[in-house]
Parts: structure tokens; C-alpha cells; sequence
């Protein structure tokens, strides 16, 4: 027994036949390992986790200053959050490469530009994420010219500048994106929305533009949304809603959700309208809870409680109010500058006075220059003369 081996009762093996059987072994652990330990898929970024079965790229918080080239063909959900990528140029994304890529969260990366096509070559493209940025200039030609295909885009906290809203505002109209059922423009310290910003996005379904600083409505169309569901307007200063906007609001029949909540309403006589409109709706959220910030007496009350009978009326309201104030204060301004040019030239008056003079005296010596030459060349004496006397 003590000369069996400890796999059974067989003769030792010859010393060659040990080392090759030690061989072996090697190589399948080698192998077995090599199955077991987690490997970088074939054509994957080296910052990036791929995983070919969800058809997903993540590239998350890893210090990119721009888009990692040759990304997988078959990628449908790319996350490049939490980068430094500033500008997306027209490379980023070149045509015919990632034409499956419905999903783009580009957020929290700083980006400031967004270059002419940057876009154009993601013809699937469906949800983009560019929240939590520094947005300065996204050029009009950044989606594929024919339409884009997008239907969510998140702008959440990434207007650098009043500007881009502008700028936004003229995409929708030209009907880039005919597709789009969900905008997130909450956060963005919003004081306005240009005039026509909604007419042509007929298929928006959920608008968010809470947390923002909106003081109204009163020049914004929302009739042709007629698919509108959702819409938060929660965490503005608005302060009163005028008969216009609630009818607009009340030919919205797909409207179910509207949240109005944490605004600073006015209650004078000119709240009247939206009270009797707040009874009557069906689309208002938590109604109750809307409750008054001015004037002082009225702080706390619910909108749905306000006797009319005690109501004050202010003569102008809202944006009228402010825009006087705006025109006075140019106003001020303007004639301080005026004011300010007047004293420059009283207090300079002498210099000024000697610095006319000098240009009277130089132009007169000049024209009396012009008037010598011209008698010597109209007297043909004086001509002969001179010839002579330059000889």
C-alpha cells in the first residue's frame, strides 16, 4: 500500500510521463482562468463598460475631454455623464457608424457648444440627455436636416444665457424636431418664453418648466399643443393668470395634470378670473394648496377660499409693472449719460474753444496756400518768373 500512488493502486509513472501530465494541468488552469476572469470586449473604448447583450456603452465619470472613437456598431444606449466634454463637434458622432444609437445622456459634462451636425449622423436617436450643463451656442444645423427623430430632450439646469431659449425657440418653430413628446426645461431661471416658442411641436405630450422665474403668460400660445398631458409650471413667480391663457388651458382636452403649486399669486381683484377658473377645472393639481403671496393681509389664504368683496385692485400687474419699471430706469439712465457728456464738455470748454481756433487757423492757411499757387498759374508773368527763377 505504501508504494501505491494516491489515485489508485497503479505502478509510479516515469518521470517524462509526470511532466507532461504537469503540463497539462497548466494549460487547462491557464484556460480556465482565462474563461472566468472578466475580459474588455472586442471594439470597446478602454475607459468605456460595454456589454453587447443590452447593446450598451458606459463611459461614466471618466475624465473624457471629448466622444471615445470607435465605439461599438451595435451600441443603442450610450452614457458619457459626469465627463469634460465642453464641445461636441461635427466628428463626434461621423455618419453611418452608430445608426441604432437611440439614447444619448450626455449630462453634467460642462458642455457649452454643440457644432453644426454634431448630431446629424444619429438618424435613431429618440431620448438626449444634455442636463446639468453650460449650454452657450447649440448651432440650428445640429440635427439631421429632414427632422429629427427625437422624442425626450432633457435641457434640465444647462441654459447658460436668456439667448439660447431664444435660439431653441426658433428650432421648434422651423420644426426640427417634429417628433418630440417630452421637454424638461425645469431649473433654468427662465424669465420669459419667446412669442411662438410652442407652434410647431404639435406632438408634445409633457412640458416641464418648473423652478424656474416665469412672471407670466400672457404672450405665449399653448393651442397648438393639442396633445398636451402634463404640464408644471410649480416653483415660478407667477403671479396671476390672465383670461387668455385659462381659455387656451381649457381647449387643452388632453390636459389631465397641471401643477401651479409654490408661485407668488397676487390677490387683488385681478385674480378674480383664475379663482372662478380653479372651481370649475378638472386639470389643476392639489388646487387647494395654491394659496396667496401679496398683497400684506392675504399672505397664507387658499386661492379657492378669496372673498371677492375685500379684494383691492392695483392699476398695473405683473410684467406690465415691471416693463414700466424697466423704461424708467433706461430712461434714468439715458439722461444720466447725456448729463455726464454736457459737464465733460462745460468743464473742457476752454480746450475745446482753442482746439477750434487751431483748426480755423490751419484750415485758412491752407486755403490761402491753395489761393497764392492758383494766381501764379492764372498770370502768365508770374509763371515765366517763377521759371526763371528757379533756374
Amino acid at each position: 500500500m505504501l508504494g501505491c500512488s494516491l489515485w489508485g493502486s497503479e505502478p509510479p509513472t516515469p518521470t517524462g510521463e509526470r511532466r507532461g501530465a504537469g503540463w497539462l494541468e497548466l494549460l487547462l488552469l491557464l484556460g480556465f482562468s482565462a474563461s472566468v476572469l472578466p475580459q474588455q470586449p472586442v471594439g470597446c473604448p478602454r475607459p468605456c463598460e460595454c456589454s453587447e447583450a443590452v447593446r450598451t456603452v458606459k463611459c461614466v465619470n471618466k475624465n473624457l475631454t471629448e466622444v471615445p472613437e470607435d465605439l461599438p456598431h451595435y451600441v443603442r444606449s450610450l452614457f458619457l455623464t459626469g465627463n469634460q466634454i465642453s464641445n461636441l463637434s461635427s466628428a463626434a458622432f461621423p455618419s453611418g457608424v452608430l445608426t441604432e444609437l437611440s439614447n444619448l445622456n450626455l449630462s453634467g459634462n460642462h458642455l457649452a457648444w454643440v457644432e453644426a451636425h454634431a448630431l446629424a449622423g444619429l438618424p435613431s436617436l429618440k431620448q438626449l440627455d444634455l442636463s446639468d450643463n453650460s449650454l452657450r451656442w447649440v448651432s440650428p444645423e445640429a440635427f439631421p436636416s429632414s427632422g429629427s427623430s427625437l422624442e425626450e430632450l432633457n435641457l434640465r439646469n444647462s441654459l447658460k444665457n436668456s439667448s439660447f431659449v431664444s435660439m431653441l425657440a426658433e428650432s421648434f418653430q422651423q420644426g426640427t424636431f417634429p417628433n418630440l413628446t417630452r421637454l424638461d426645461l425645469s431649473s433654468n431661471n427662465l424669465l420669459y418664453l419667446p412669442l411662438g416658442m410652442f407652434s410647431n411641436v404639435s406632438s408634445l405630450q409633457h412640458l416641464d418648466l418648473h423652478n424656474n422665474s416665469l412672471v407670466g403668460l400672457h404672450d405665449v400660445s399653448f393651442r397648438n399643443l393639442p396633445q398636451l398631458q402634463s404640464f408644471n409650471l410649480s416653483n415660478n413667480s407667477l403671479k396671476c393668470l390672465k383670461n387668455s391663457t385659462l381659455l387656451q388651458f381649457r381647449s387643452l382636452s388632453q390636459l389631465i395634470s397641471l401643477d401651479l403649486s409654490n408661485n407668488t399669486w397676487v390677490c387683488d381683484c385681478n385674480i378674480e378670473d383664475l379663482v372662478n377658473w380653479l372651481k370649475e377645472s378638472r386639470q389643476v393639481e392639489a388646487k387647494w394648496a395654491l394659496k396667496c403671496a401679496y398683497p400684506e393681509g392675504m399672505e397664507n389664504i387658499s386661492l379657492m377660499s378669496i372673498n371677492f368683496s375685500g379684494l383691492s385692485c392695483s392699476e398695473l400687474t405683473d410684467s406690465q409693472a415691471q416693463l414700466q419699471t424697466s423704461y424708467v430706469f433706461l430712461g434714468i439712465v439715458l439722461a444720466l449719460i447725456g448729463a455726464i457728456f454736457l459737464l465733460v464738455l462745460y468743464l473742457n470748454r476752454k480746450g475745446i474753444k482753442k482746439w477750434m481756433y487751431n483748426i480755423r487757423d490751419a484750415c485758412r492757411d491752407h486755403m490761402e496756400g491753395y489761393h497764392y499757387r492758383y494766381e501764379i498759374n492764372a498770370d502768365p508773368r508770374l509763371t515765366n518768373l517763377g521759371s526763371n527763377s528757379d533756374v
